[in-house]
């Protein structure tokens, strides 16, 4: 399988690294010039996750930390959160 996001297809993207020489105008130099050109890949964060799909199994994926962020996916729940007991049993 290729290095992509399962949710989005999000893949890598090729393009350049640029290396400069020089000091900029505007810091009281001559300018920066370019001195090499090479390509490179820009890789996308891919995390390896737990779902829950919408038919309610679970499934292992990779995805994209967008994906995570944005809530396109639901992760699996492992433990039960935490619960106050109720105020009435509190109270007694």
């Amino acid at each position: 399988m290729a290095k992509s996001c399962q949710v989005c297809g999000k893949s890598p993207q090729v393009g350049n690294k640029v290396q400069t020489r020089g000091k900029a105008k505007y810091l009281g130099g001559v300018g920066t010039k370019k001195t090499g050109i090479t390509k490179r890949k820009f890789r996308p964060n891919l995390q390896h996750v737990k779902v829950v799909t919408t038919n309610g199994t679970h499934k292992s994926m990779q995805v994209c930390v967008q994906c995570i962020r944005s809530g396109r996916i639901k992760k699996v729940v492992r433990h039960k959160p935490f619960k106050l007991p109720s105020e009435e049993k509190a109270a007694k």
